[in-house]
């Protein structure tokens, strides 16, 4: 069975004058504000398509090292995951960071390291973020 998820963006004006909101189509969960100010400088107050697909590589490498480490016999008790995701104006998106913290009881250092890049290089995210370098930090706590 397949999954198709939805959001939608209305824009108004230019890219450097205009704003727009995108809605989370799919789960309903909300509307948020966009504008290029916020993609190109930053803001706290109006999200990015970089950290939307932040926030999709987070949870979706999250999702992977769960099962990669139920697979190996050593379920989490917990993973923190935040990925980075960066945008270069006039370049583009360059490269997502992960950096995961996890609870793993009874897994070695370089065990979990090993799984942790199965992870990352099984996320489906990863694989549609193919076109980018996709770095990974992983520490046990």
């Amino acid at each position: 069975m397949s999954v198709t998820s939805e959001a939608s963006t209305a824009w108004k004006g230019s890219l450097t004058e205009g704003a727009g909101a995108v809605t989370l189509d799919s789960s309903h969960l909300g509307t948020f504000d966009v504008n290029w100010k916020a993609r190109s400088e930053g803001s706290d107050t109006t999200t990015t398509p970089e950290e939307l697909i932040a926030a999709a590589h987070s949870s979706c490498f999250s999702m992977a090292l769960s099962n990669e480490l139920a697979q190996n016999g050593t379920p989490p008790e917990s993973i923190d995951t935040t990925a980075s995701v960066t945008l270069v104006p006039g370049t583009g998106i360059t490269g997502s960071h992960l950096n995961v913290n996890a609870v793993v009881p009874g897994i070695s250092e370089e065990d979990f390291a090993r799984i942790a890049a199965a992870a990352k290089a099984g996320c489906p995210v990863s694989g549609a973020l193919a076109g980018i370098e996709i770095t990974l930090e992983a520490t046990l706590a």
